[in-house]
This record gives structure tokens, sequence and C-alpha cells, in this order.
């Protein structure tokens, strides 16, 4: 038995739309069989910050230990149309979907009643839990209220908001047929939530093992060990009172009597010691350097936040029961574990858990088959979860889509094209390099605010300056990934799932002939030519260029490209850069500096002969073609050192229309 799904309806930034967390199949998660590896078996929430990852681990926590719902509970947007549409009322609704298998050793007896007639197997459970008011008419009156007052909308929707924290709310429980059932969701699941960053002071790893090590104690200690032990604290504690009050009250009340009468200010002293209080600072705790023991205040927070996190876990697997089956959904969450990590420590911590759990199950007779949920803002902890677990399933990317939560659940399939999983080699090898070539940077995809994908390393050391410069997109997160267009192609389908504004700036590659070439033929038009480009031919559906439009739009995806340049079509981003800015200073400086001889063979001394540039770009591309890197790096360097930014020169038309787009797209212009 294991929870399948979440979904949320109306809760803070969540609508009633993608709003459905898929967890992964417990199946003995934590096990003492083998070499264990928990990156598969782990749901991974990921975001960034403010998307709504910790809000379903709050929605859990509120629902199972039935803490009451408040106002800022309730999707402001939603809320709203209640001050217009008073024909109902507002409530908070959440389904969990419980997956039961056939081979299952849990008791399923609290589950019966939500087995219906309708679902035949019964193998997958709804449990739809509704918070909801109990008096509803006495709410819609004072509603009525509200919405006929001469105030104005903003002190409307505040009544509205305390209306809703004064009235009597409670959870209802509902199966799939709409039946009510008597139930509590805390008989069911039970949630380990461990909130990574919760470093306290400088003795939280003291603290954090005094407590496991008191469970230990007090579960392997004999009842008669147990009432000697307590005997002793009591003798300790009449030997201490004494001595306090020979020593100490004695003194301090007669201080205390000069003030007042004694038998007002008299004061008694004792011994308070116990046997949790004896353990609460029973343990100090310090790590090993070379043959010193260091004190635990001179710990980085790295590790202390990881050792904190195992030392939760120690606590829960020592507390989970011996017997290998119970009645109930054990979840185990982790909130935003790379708090204080580095990034290495932060690639390699699903591997340090799983080693971990490993380590202390050694001798245990225990299979415990909680699931771990962990929310993320790391690039480096999903690039963990997809290397070591070889997958994209169970990965939940949280973004934010007209401003509300939007839920998308990643998996081996859906990263892919049809087309793409219709050829079952190429769609395998392209699976392959995608969870392999996604940890080059690649995975901050996820943490974008928009990206740009590059085939070349002009582009891709030459757009950061332009975006830097930017004004609108400067204020937002821009990634840059170098990808060569064949192999760029297998990240679409993962770029349109993620939704983030994506600008693809690509070549006409245009075919020549051997002659063409050997002569450096400059194209004027584009009749009876065709692209290599697998990019253009994929989204144009040809691959003839005669009638290709100015650009390309695909859902979130524009694929940029060059047109016709001062007369002439462009087949890379340096020609087009030349073509653009030939008689710009900057550029000739560079070219002349950089290839002396072809610049003086092409332009010759006569500054006015800069025309001979752009009907030689074709050539002068060509012989760039084993200096881009320099080319692009002098560039930057000129552009960096220049005072003056009208000497700069512009982008090519192709792309400074897209990053326009880009722009655009993040101010929520084209919305």
């Amino acid at each position: 038995m294991y929870l399948k799904s979440l979904t949320i309806n109306n809760f803070r930034k969540f609508g009633t739309s993608n709003n459905k967390v898929e967890f992964v199949d417990a199946n003995n998660l934590i096990s003492t069989k083998g070499k264990m590896n928990i990156a598969p078996t782990t749901t991974l929430i990921v975001g960034k910050n403010n998307s709504g990852k910790t809000t379903i681990i709050h929605a859990l926590e509120k629902l199972i230990n039935e803490k009451k719902f408040k106002a800022n509970d309730f999707n402001f947007n939603y809320i709203k149309t209640f001050l217009t549409k008073i024909n109902s009322a507002p409530y908070l609704e959440f389904t969990i979907n419980v997956a039961i298998e056939s081979d299952s050793k849990d008791l399923v007896t609290n589950l019966v009643p939500f087995m219906t007639i309708s679902n035949s197997d019964n193998s997958n459970l709804e449990i739809i839990i509704k918070y909801e008011l109990a008096e509803e008419h006495i709410f819609l009156s004072l509603l009525k209220e509200i919405t006929k007052s001469e105030a104005s909308e903003s002190i409307k929707f505040n009544k509205l908001l305390e209306l809703i924290d004064t009235s009597d709310f409670k959870l209802k429980y509902y199966n799939g047929a709409g039946d009510n059932i008597n139930f509590n969701i805390n008989d069911l699941v039970e949630l380990k939530s461990i909130k990574a960053n919760n470093i306290e002071n400088n003795k939280s790893l003291s603290s954090a093992f005094s407590k496991i090590v008191e469970y230990r104690y007090n579960s392997i200690l004999k009842e008669e060990d147990k009432k000697k032990l307590e005997d002793e604290i009591d003798i300790i504690n009449e030997t201490l009172t004494k001595n306090i009050s020979e020593n100490h009250t004695t003194g301090i009340n007669a201080s205390l009597g000069t003030i007042e009468s004694s038998k007002k200010l008299q004061v008694l002293l004792s011994s308070d010691l116990s046997f949790k209080k004896l353990m609460s600072n029973l343990i100090r705790y310090e790590y090993v350097e070379g043959e010193h023991a260091i004190p635990e205040n001179q710990y980085g927070l790295g590790y202390t936040n990881l050792v904190t996190i195992i030392a939760e876990l120690i606590d829960y697997i020592e507390k989970y029961p011996e017997i290998s089956f119970n009645s109930r959904l054990n979840l185990i969450a982790i909130e935003e574990p790379e708090t204080f990590m580095h990034p290495q420590m932060q690639e390699l911590f699903i591997k340090h858990i799983s080693d971990a759990i490993s380590s202390l199950l050694k001798g245990k007779d225990k299979d415990i088959n909680s699931q771990l949920i962990v929310t993320t803002h790391s690039s480096h902890i999903l690039n963990s979860k997809i290397h070591s677990g070889n997958t994209f399933n169970n990965i939940n990317y949280i973004n934010t889509v007209n401003k509300k939560a939007n839920i998308t659940t990643l998996n081996d399939d859906n990263v892919q094209s049809a087309e793409e999983k219709r050829e079952t080699k190429k769609s395998n090898n392209n699976l392959k390099f995608l969870k392999k070539h996604i940890r080059y940077k690649v995975s901050e995809l996820f943490f974008s605010d928009a990206a740009i994908f590059v085939e070349g390393i002009t582009e891709d050391t030459l757009l950061r300056y332009y975006i830097d410069n930017d004004e609108t997109l400067n204020k937002h997160y821009v990634s840059i990934f170098n990808i060569n267009g064949a192999h760029g192609l297998v990240y679409h389908e993962l770029i349109k799932l993620l939704k983030v504004p994506t600008l693809i700036i690509t070549d006409l590659d245009i075919k020549r002939t051997d002659d063409e070439k050997d002569q450096f033929k400059q194209i004027t038009n584009l009749k009876d030519r065709i692209t290599t480009n697998e990019t253009l031919k994929k989204y144009f559906k040809s691959e003839k260029l005669v009638n290709i439009p100015k650009e390309i739009l695909t859902d979130n995806i524009r694929i940029a490209f060059q047109g016709k340049i001062s007369g002439y079509y462009a087949t890379s981003f340096e020609e087009a850069f030349i073509l653009t800015n030939y008689k710009n200073d900057k550029l000739n400086e560079v070219l002349a500096r950089l290839k002396p001889k072809i610049f003086e063979d092409i332009v010759g001394k006569d500054e006015k002969a800069l025309d001979a540039l752009s009907k030689n770009s074709y050539k002068m591309q060509r012989k760039l073609s084993s200096s881009k890197s320099d080319f692009a790096n002098d560039l930057l360097y000129e552009f960096i050192i220049c005072s003056d930014k009208e000497k700069i020169p512009p982008l090519p038309e192709y792309i400074s229309s897209g990053l326009k787009w880009l722009a655009d797209e993040l101010n929520g212009n084209n919305k």
C-alpha cells in the first residue's frame, strides 16, 4: 500500500488544474536486502523559490494533524470570485489516491468504506477530503451583507477573509461515489517531516543524538533496571537538595528577609534531575580531525546539516515497528536539504542518504516501506536524482503559470516526442543522452526564468554581454546553453513540459556544392536551396528554404535563424554578425588583428572599401572557422573596455527580435 498521488484544489497558490503530485511506489523502499539505491524510489518535488514546493508538504501536515486552515490558506483569486457569485460557499479539496498491491501485507480494514462498486478491482482508492462549512447558510447570509455594502473592493475582500477565519469549517471525508465517510486521515498517513535548515544553535547535533540515545536506552533497559536507575536519580536529588539547602537556600532567604517578611518571600530551592533531563544533556557531539576531537560548534554548516538529516533518519528508523506490515502510509519528507551544502555535497546527497540508511539497517530485522519525498531548488540534487536513479520518473516540477502553481510530472516517456518513440533505437539513445548530458549545466533549465539555446562558442560568449546590458532581461535569470542543433532537439519536449520561455538560435545551414564552397559563393536568394539543419527541417516540415518564414513559434519555443542581411543570406552567426556590422570599427579592428592577411586581401587599405567585406562575408566566416573562440573573446574584450556604448556593434536582427520576444514573454506582454 502506498500513496500514489495527491491533488490539491484552491489551497494557497494552487488552482483546480495542473495540481496533482504523483509519488513513487514505496515497495520496500528502505530494505536490508542487498545494495540499496533510493534514487529511483525517491519522489522529487523541484522548482524555483516560491513556486509551491513547501506548500505541498504543508498541505499534508495540516491534513494529517487536522489543523485548522486559515483564510490565507485559500487561493486568493478563488476567494475573490465569491464577492460576485454568492450561490455557493468556498471550500478546500484534497484528493488522496492510495494504491493497494495484490501481494500487500498491509492491513486495509480502515479503507473498506472507500472501496466502491464502481471501482471493480479496488487497487486504487480515492479519498476525497473537503474542508467545508458546517453551517453554509449562515456564511452565505453574512457574505451577502458584505457584498451589499458600499465599501471598496479591498475592504470587502478583507471582510471576506475575516468571515472565513471566524466561520466553523470541518474536515469531511468522501469516497469516489460521493458518500460521506467517518474517517480520520491520521489513522492512515504518518508523515515524518525533516526541515533540513533547522540548525537552531551550536548544540544541534548533540541534541539530535541525545534524543536517539535516549530512545535506544529506553528500549533496551529492563523494567527492574529502569526502577534501579530512577531510585539512584532520587538519591542524587536528595543529596543535591540537601547541599543546596545548607549552602544556598538559608543564605538567600536571610537576604530576602531584610526586604520583606520571610513568610512572603521565602524560597525553597531543590534539585530537579530526571531521566529525560539527564539524557538530554548526556551526549556531547564531536568530530574527529586527525588525532583531535573537535567540538561541534567548529563543524561546517554543510556537514552539520547533512548529519542532522541523518540523525533524524536514525531516529525514525529506530522507532519504526519491527513488524513488516502495518495499516499506515509512511512518508518521510526532507525539505530543501541543499541548505548550507556546497555543490559537490548536493550532487552526492542521494548517495550519502542511501549509504547512511544501508549502514543503519545492517543487522536489523526491518523492511521499512516508507516513501521518501525530497523538495529542492538545487540543480545538483536534481542531477543526483536523475543520474543515481537513471530515470526522469517521479520528478514533480512546479512553476508558476498565470499566477498559479503548475505541476508537471516528468517521466521517461513524456520527455520524448511521439516521433522519437516510434524509432526504438533512436529513442533509447536520445533518452540515454538526455539523462547523461543534462548534468552539464542544462539542469539549470528547471530553475531559469527563460532559456536560450545556441549552437556555437561565439553566440555563447557574446550573448551574455548583450543580455547583461538589456534593461529587461538582466532582471531575470536567463540561462544560455550551447548545444549542437541536432542534439538540442532532444531537449525540445522537456522544454515544452517545463513551459520555460525558450529562444533557440540556430543557423540556416544552406547546403552548398563543393565548387560553391571553394569559390566562397555568396547566396542572394533561397530558390532551389535546401537546409541541412535538423531543427528547421523538423519544425518547417521541409528541407526546402524558399518559403521559410522569418521565425518559427511553437508552444513556449521561438526558433530564430538568419534572414537576408545586407543583400545576402548568412549561414552562421559569425557571417550574420559580419553582414550586420561590416562598417563597425570594433568588428573591423578585431578582424584585422585576428586575420590580418585575409582582411587586407578582402578590404585592402582603403577604408571606403569596407563594402567588400559584406560581399565576402562567407569567405571571412570560413577563414574564422578555426578561430571562433578567439574571435568571440577578442570582441568581448573590446566591448568591455569600450566607454562609448554607441560603438558596440548590434546583434543581427533575427537575434535582437528574438530577445525582444523573450523580454515580452517575461513581462507577460505576449499573454
